[in-house]
């Protein structure tokens, strides 16, 4: 009988556990390192919440292990180089188009977060809650007609120019390939962070864009730009965003990743950008929610449950 560990939270999913039920033992566990680690150990299959890492140590551990299945579209949690030398099978979502094409939930929080802040919501809704009406205090201003800098134009970087487009702004995008798309102006990266009022990245971390933006495009920024980043927290060097917004270099960030989510509370609660966040109303961090929503959480630990237990019933 096959042993699957699971840390992904399935709490509200009945027909996740009804997948593993003629295949083996289904164990489900809080996203807990150390007990995930003693419990790796004779495991056949591992479904991986990202806030467990996969690095050295854990395989060390999971001597037994034949498959990992992530439905995420980010893979900086799994050591992929390793897993591949241990000849384990290792699944994500980032290729499966078919299922990811229907998630516009991080696209639609980027937005959230770039009006959250032009609009100042945060700290006029907390006004409002004591009985301050103080409208003309936050005075904001609008997209329309704005600049949109889009940083990859795959599939959240179209369904943000499609969003971008019914604002009534102006799409602006750089991509390693030369696309074409309605209402979309391709350029290069340096133009596209010297023109643009706003600017979202939607490109995968690697060896290439790990800190692609950094000073250097800091400084060519608007002085009034918003950087929102709903990718991975290494694309941005964070010392070199902190220095921009201590500053004034642009006006603000909007963060739902940073480099280190994995930390330990303590640590976390002291990371650079955290602690400037609970000082300054110009930086917006979210826990990496972009893709949490109902339809894109159900439907990505669905797809991957059943991609897992039709590899484990192939081993038969």
């Amino acid at each position: 009988m096959k042993k699957i560990l699971n840390t992904l939270d399935v709490s509200d999913i009945p027909e996740f556990n009804k997948i593993f039920s003629k295949i083996g033992r289904l164990i489900n566990l809080d996203a807990d390192r150390e007990k995930v680690l003693d419990e790796i150990r004779d495991c056949d299959a591992y479904l991986a919440s990202a806030s467990v890492e996969i690095d050295k140590e854990f395989l060390k551990y999971a001597n037994k292990l034949k498959v990992i299945g992530s439905p995420s579209t980010g893979t900086d949690h799994m050591n992929l180089k390793l897993i591949k030398k241990k000849n384990i099978i290792c699944y994500d979502i980032s290729k499966e188009f078919e299922l990811i094409n229907t998630f516009t939930a991080t696209s639609e929080l980027a937005f959230t977060l770039l009006l959250a802040i032009l609009r100042q919501i945060i700290p006029a809704e907390s006004d409002a809650r004591n009985g301050l009406w103080s409208r003309e205090k936050y005075s904001g201003h609008q997209l329309f007609d704005k600049n949109f800098g889009i940083i990859g134009l795959g599939r959240l970087g179209k369904i943000s120019a499609r969003i971008a487009n019914g604002f009534g702004m102006n799409v602006l995008a750089c991509d390693i390939h030369n696309k074409k798309i309605e209402n979309v102006k391709m350029v290069n990266l340096e133009t596209l962070v010297q023109q643009a009022d706003f600017i979202s990245i939607h490109v995968h971390l690697n060896d290439l864009t790990e800190g692609l933006i950094n000073h250097n495009l800091f400084n060519k920024m608007k002085k009034n730009a918003i950087i929102i980043n709903t990718s991975r927290g290494k694309i941005i060097n964070e010392a070199d965003l902190l220095y921009a917004l201590e500053n004034k270099l642009i006006y603000g960030a909007g963060l739902d990743v940073i480099d280190g989510e994995w930390l330990t509370e303590k640590k976390l609660y002291n990371h650079p950008l955290i602690k400037f966040s609970r000082e300054n109303k110009n930086l917006l961090i979210t826990p990496h929610i972009g893709g949490a929503t109902k339809e894109s959480i159900d439907g990505a630990r669905m797809f991957m449950a059943k991609k897992v237990a039709s590899f484990l019933q192939e081993l038969e």
